[in-house]
């Protein structure tokens, strides 16, 4: 485990190739990550045999919704010289570890927590949308994670921070659309199998109108739920609290929206029950304590006034900006990294660990349009 600048892997061509070049340069990354959850879920009694049948169950639903990503995974496990349902399990981890608990009663001790923001225009000192987040997951994936610079020819080009053999996580694409995403629990959760987060998160990248990124997040089916956070250069942005069967918008107020953990749509809140807060019961202060902190800033907000309010340390270790902890079932807890996005600038910045570490690499993305410009002319 390393606070060292995760590697920028850059990929391009078809799918297929895509996938070898991304596979081949994180091989190292891949096996690791594989590795990871194979022993996690070997804890919980869920074997490896058991772990590919599941995988490769997702395999034909996977195919139907999005046969190119099918096969950009099969040259991730080409390039990665290990199975496809290997690349799958990377790809879907999230439900292949709740299918495990389910199966076995073990639970697994850390859910994939976050707490994310972004912040509009009107209330940024330079008139451009601030977006991000702290991933608060197992601090392992420090040494597994990657940034990936996706060149396209059938859409725009993108930049997505991923667990290695990821096909997306947090990130941003040259037409100006963001995304970050964070862990929700809900009564529906895993009654049925949808399409893994990592593959919607991805169409959202794809997306060259932010109508139909907003469209692949409110419709698509899910295993459990998620809260997926999107935005526009132009100065947009909605919420998407979803269970698995449906979706709550959350529009931003005196322009920025800010979420940890916990369900806040009222007309949610009347429809499902809650059932996350035994997890992640400091979700109910992480948002307000970067909510005050932005609003003091409010109308002159700055990509430094984010990363202060995600460096937000307040009932450590159970902070917004949470150190390593050992957890009971052998995880070790932390916030693995801190993205910050100024979409119209093309600038990812990402800082790994940052609990112990405040170094943020700066990722670049070349934007389609000059949205700088665009907003100046409205």
């Amino acid at each position: 485990m390393s606070p060292s600048p995760f590697p920028l892997i850059e990929v391009s061509g078809d799918p297929r190739r895509r996938g070898e070049i991304h596979g081949e340069a994180a091989r190292e990354r891949v096996a690791l990550s594989i590795q990871h959850y194979t022993e996690q879920m070997a804890r919980m009694k869920f074997g490896a045999k058991r772990i590919t049948e599941v995988c490769e169950g997702f395999l034909p639903a996977l195919r139907a919704w999005a046969p190119d990503l099918v096969e950009e995974m099969e040259g991730i496990a080409h390039g990665a010289n290990c199975p496809v349902s290997a690349v799958v399990l990377l790809n879907a981890r999230t439900e292949v570890l709740q299918i495990a608990q389910r199966e076995t009663g073990c639970a697994d001790d850390e859910p994939d927590g976050c707490t994310g923001a972004v912040i509009l225009p009107e209330a940024t000192r330079d008139g451009n949308v601030i977006h991000g987040q702290n991933w608060d997951w197992k601090a392992e994936c420090a040494d597994t994670s990657v940034a990936l610079h996706v060149r396209r020819d059938d859409g725009p080009d993108f930049l997505t921070f991923t667990e290695a053999g990821g096909l997306a996580r947090s990130g941003m694409n040259a037409a100006g659309i963001a995304i970050t995403a964070n862990y929700l629990e809900c009564e529906r959760d895993y009654r049925a199998i949808g399409i893994p987060l990592p593959l919607i998160r991805r169409r959202v990248l794809e997306a060259r109108h932010f109508a139909m990124a907003l469209k692949v997040v409110a419709i698509t089916p899910k295993s459990g739920s998620n809260n997926m956070m999107l935005s526009h250069a132009g100065g947009e942005a909605v919420n998407f609290e979803c269970a698995p069967d449906e979706a709550f918008t959350i529009f931003p107020e005196d322009g920025m929206i800010v979420h940890a953990n916990h369900w806040q749509s009222a007309i949610a809140l009347s429809k499902l029950r809650e059932t996350g807060l035994s997890s992640v019961p400091d979700s109910l202060y992480r948002g307000r304590r970067v909510q005050r902190i932005l609003d003091r800033a409010k109308g002159a907000v700055t990509a430094e006034d984010l990363k202060a309010a995600l460096f937000d340390d307040f009932a450590s270790p159970f902070a917004v900006c949470r150190p390593p902890v050992p957890k009971e079932g052998g995880n070790l807890s932390a916030t693995v990294a801190m993205i910050v996005m100024e979409p119209a600038k093309g600038h990812m910045q990402i800082a790994p660990l940052p609990a112990i570490n405040r170094q943020f690499t700066d990722y670049r993305l070349d934007m389609e349009v000059d949205f700088t410009t665009a907003r100046a002319a409205e």
